[in-house]
């Protein structure tokens, strides 16, 4: 296809009732499947187009055999395609003609042979008699028709070339699409010129005529119908002035009764002495009636009490959500200093965790523990600033933003605002939304947040803001600043068994229809259900294969009459109810290998435990990665080994085995792309092994960026790690000495089944993980 475009093939784009010029400008749609196809073609290939004419302008899907052979080469300047439109509107000039010898057709595109139209020659003599005389004709037609531009005749005047002159004139004046296309064909510049006379007194002609017959009619109309009219206007005059008095006395007293700021009333009452001098039914007065209501509608001075005892919001919390203490912490350390002092900027928070871990859920429950209302605005996918501030007034329909319009909706000055999805958000030409956000989420500016439909100041600075991500890298770094993250990490099994027991299964029970006692479901079967049928941080999953056992037991309900009895689902039944088992617990070696270690990993949806595969072939010392690594584990692999070379002498190793030998590291799930530098020390004691022929112990796992001086640094996702390393049967797990302070964190039943080794070089790894 980029073969046709560089010789002389240009894709085709078929025209409806349209011919082009050179030196034109030409904007028409297009909505075909070959035309779309074309135009893609020529963005990625040059921006060059050839527009051909149809034959039959109401044929749908024109061949090549339906188009005529001359056309114009034109350059697509902008294409623009609308949301939710098929139609894509093109902008193209003419540069110009050509004739078409073949036609070919790929990739869904027609394609044309062209051979520029030769210019010829003309004696100046004989063009300047005919540029006088056309220049006549012009000046004729300007004199008939205002529409025609002073600017353009006089443009047409300064023309020199025959060419350039008889393609301006034909693409401004003629109008009739067989005298265009005449005009285009002919290659003898003079019969160009005597043709475009031609054509010219007849379209002089028929505007003439046009405008007679015009004058005509208008002279026709009876004078029992203007009075008609006329009368029929002062009525409605009237009746709009009448109307118009007590509609601004109703805003004005509206406007008095929300107690805004004396600075913004004032104004508000101004926009109303407009409307009071304007004709109802102007489109300005609807635009002021639109911005008078929006004024009424958004909350001044209304505000809810906020609940200031601390152990019922402590009760509600707790209601609602089983864990996540540090959320319910730092609310009810926000009710308390509230309490005391009275006035408190609202606090900016950021819920930072992986999908289904009670964000969005949370931010429900924290309003009603402080007797708030709840709003939520989702961010995903938003690229527009408009959707943030608003559009101007100046434009037809504009409204204020999604900020303004959540506040209308929460009908008071200090709700819980949710801002889902933060760290979705994108940019385009329409703008930045999260550079819009800079202001909201500022607690030294919201209060004099300025939106350009209402052109006010409106503060925010009693909101509390409740920011939802999903990973806070995708976060700009200026609106993070500006934010108190609290990250949010993943259940553990027994937090999500403990959930499933509270929350999901008397939900589901409920919402399928069941008695609270009709259904139960042990531990063990709970266990079952976590381990085999979902693999996720939070429990989406889980309440979704819950609500699959409730249905199914309310099938058998009604098959036996919709007779309730107690049933008590046990871990043999879950394949009947749920199919079978989906997911395996995670295992590590099953044995003392050489070559093989078990490392720990980070995933989205919680931790995972990550064998390390090393083995040693003929060769001259490379070094192969597979797995899917991304650049930085392989940097972390090459750090690896430089630091067992770097000491093979005080390992033993043999110098032959360093030069003879070809080193190949391969992380298995090689479909699973893996990246980050945790696997440092896994790597490093893996490679040892392989060169020493030291085995490896099974039931230890570990993680930890490595350095070239042996040093082991800080990794992060320490609790969804040491959890992944549990579920894998592991009795001992290295960690980075850096990372102590994390284990407060940990799950006492991760501390109390897990022995720790804290390393800060990677000798105490090796001392530990090799077999003595």
């Amino acid at each position: 296809m980029e073969d046709f475009v560089r010789n002389s093939f240009l894709p085709v784009i078929p025209l409806r009732g349209l011919v082009i010029f050179p030196l034109m400008n030409l904007h028409f749609d297009i909505g075909r499947a070959g035309s779309l196809a074309a135009l893609k073609i020529a963005e990625k290939e040059g921006s060059k187009v050839l527009l051909l004419p149809q034959r039959d302008a109401s044929e749908p899907n024109p061949g090549y055999e339906q188009l005529l052979s001359v056309g114009t080469v034109a350059e697509i300047r902008v294409v623009r395609k609308e949301d939710g439109n098929a139609i894509t509107r093109v902008s193209a000039r003419g540069l110009y003609r050509v004739e078409v010898h073949a036609f070919s057709e790929q990739g869904g595109a027609l394609f044309a042979d062209v051979e520029p139209l030769p210019q010829t020659d003309i004696s100046r003599n004989v063009f300047e008699t005919y540029k006088s005389s056309i220049l006549q004709a012009v000046n004729d037609f300007a004199a008939v028709e205002p529409k025609l531009n002073k600017e353009v005749v006089k443009i047409i005047s300064s023309l020199d070339d025959p060419d350039m002159f008889i393609d301006t004139v034909c693409g401004v004046l003629v109008r009739n699409e067989q005298d265009r296309q005449r005009l285009l064909e002919e290659r003898n510049a003079e019969n160009r010129l005597d043709v475009l006379s031609q054509v010219l007194a007849t379209e002089i002609e028929l505007v003439k005529l046009d405008r007679k017959i015009s004058g005509k009619v208008k002279k026709n109309i009876e004078q029992s119908q203007k009075e008609y009219y006329l009368r029929e206007q002062i009525k409605a005059i009237s009746e709009e002035l009448g109307d118009n008095e007590d509609e601004v006395e109703s805003y004005a007293a509206r406007i008095r009764e929300k107690k805004m700021p004396p600075e913004l009333e004032e104004k508000a009452l101004k926009e109303l002495f407009r409307l009071r001098k304007m004709q109802g039914s102007s489109p300005e007065a609807a635009n002021i009636r639109t911005y008078c209501d929006w004024i009424c509608d958004l909350p001044w001075s209304e505000k809810t009490e906020d609940n200031s005892d601390l152990a019922l919001a402590m009760d509600i919390l707790n209601e609602d959500h089983f864990g996540l203490e540090k959320v319910k912490e730092r609310i009810v350390d926000y009710i308390a200093v509230n309490h005391l002092t009275k006035k408190i900027k609202g606090p900016i928070l950021c819920f930072v965790g992986p999908p289904g871990v009670g964000k969005t859920s949370n931010a429900k429950s924290i309003a009603r523990a402080l007797n708030r209302n709840f709003v939520r605005m989702s961010l995903g996918g938003v690229r527009d600033e408009a959707e943030i501030r608003g559009h101007r007034r100046t434009y037809i329909g504009a409204i204020p933003g999604r900020i303004l319009y959540c506040m209308k909706q929460a009908g008071s000055t200090n709700p819980v605002f949710l801002l889902d999805e933060i760290d979705k958000m994108s940019s385009d030409f329409r703008g930045d939304p999260a550079s819009a956000m800079l202001e909201v989420l500022d607690p030294e500016q919201n209060n004099a947040f300025r939106d350009h439909f209402l052109e006010m100041d409106y503060d925010l600075s009693q909101v509390m803001f409740i920011c939802t991500a999903n990973q806070a890298e995708a976060i700009p770094a200026p609106l993070y600043d500006r934010m108190e993250v609290i990250q949010l990490t993943g259940y553990t099994e027994d937090e999500k068994r403990e959930i499933a027991r509270r929350y999901l299964l008397p939900k589901q029970a409920a919402e399928n229809g069941l008695q609270a006692d009709t259904l139960t479901m042990s531990d063990e079967t709970l266990n079952a259900v976590i381990e085999q049928y979902t693999r996720e941080s939070g429990v989406r999953n889980l309440e979704r294969h819950i609500g699959t056992v409730c249905r199914k037991i309310a099938r058998k309900t009604v098959e036996n009459g919709s007779v309730f009895r107690n049933y008590e689902v046990s871990e043999a039944d879950l394949t009947e109810y749920l199919g079978a088992p989906r997911f395996h617990a995670d295992e590590g070696t099953e044995k003392d290998e050489v070559g093989a270690v078990n490392g720990l990993a980070w995933t989205a949806v919680g931790g995972t435990t990550l064998t390390v595969e090393v083995t040693l072939m003929p060769g001259k010392g490379d070094i192969l990665l597979t797995g899917q690594l991304g650049d930085v584990m392989k940097e972390s692999a090459r750090t690896a080994f430089s630091l067992v070379r770097s000491r093979a002498e005080e390992y033993g190793i043999d110098p032959k085995l360093l030069s003879e030998k070809d080193v190949h590291i391969h992380v298995p799930e090689g479909a699973v792309p893996k990246d980050g530098p945790s696997a440092g020390v896994t790597m490093a004691t893996a490679l040892l092994s392989v060169f020493t022929g030291k085995r490896v112990r099974h039931d230890v796992a570990m993680t930890g960026e490595i350095t070239l001086r042996g040093k082991v640094l800080a990794i992060g996702g320490l609790k969804e790690k040491t959890l992944a390393a549990l579920r894998a049967g592991m009795t001992t797990v290295i960690i980075p000495k850096a990372n102590r302070s994390d284990m407060q964190e940990l799950p006492k039943n991760v501390l109390e089944r897990l022995q720790f080794v804290l390393a800060e070089d990677v000798q105490t790894v090796f001392d530990t993980a090799f077999v003595k």
